[in-house]
């Protein structure tokens, strides 16, 4: 019994000590969080436009309308990533194949509308969820957050955290596979 009771701590350190190691040396990214949406529709939304932006609203029926590859990216100007990435799709919104769409996800109208008029609009069109509520059924963590959808209307890619540097690039080509599958 004696035994038991010394071993017994023990043989939980090393398993705890054995999950923390593979933890540490699993190849994952923690930022890669899977998302629930990927190859299903998306979900139903309907977002008045912010106030002041001469830039309408956003819903799913406007969204499935397009029929272009949708890059859709929740932002917020209180959110400093989302400054850093902002520029990335300033030159995105130069290519006529696909359509930019930006949520504005918790921010205060004249905060959005300021920030969006110094940094330049990329958006065909901005959805304001001042509440939260369409990023909860979204599955966003936080923003950015930013989303490939397909010409039919289907989420192909989700991306977590500002798109600058490797991870835009990375980006890029995934958009540009889905653009050829639709040429």
């Amino acid at each position: 019994m004696r035994r038991f009771v010394f071993l017994t701590p023990l043989a939980l350190s090393l398993i705890i000590g054995a999950f923390a190691v593979w933890g540490l040396l699993n190849d994952r990214n923690p930022s890669e969080i899977p998302s629930a949406l990927i190859n299903r529709s998306v979900p139903n939304f309907d977002l008045l436009p912010l106030p002041g932006l001469n830039s309408p609203g956003l819903s799913k029926k406007e969204l499935l309308n397009l029929e272009k590859v949708s890059v859709v990216n929740f932002f917020a100007s209180w959110c400093l990533p989302c400054r850093a990435e902002h520029q990335s799709f300033i030159k995105l919104s130069r290519n006529d194949d696909i359509e930019l769409l930006g949520i504005n996800y918790k921010d205060n109208d004249k905060d959005a509308l300021d920030w969006l008029t110094e940094l330049g609009n990329p958006y065909t069109y901005v959805g304001n969820d001042f509440s939260g509520r369409t990023g909860i059924d979204w599955g966003i963590t936080g923003v950015p957050e930013t989303f490939i959808v397909n010409k039919n209307g289907k989420v192909v890619h989700r991306f977590s955290g500002p798109l600058v540097g490797e991870r835009f690039e990375e980006f890029k080509e995934l958009l540009m596979l889905e653009l050829k599958l639709y040429k």
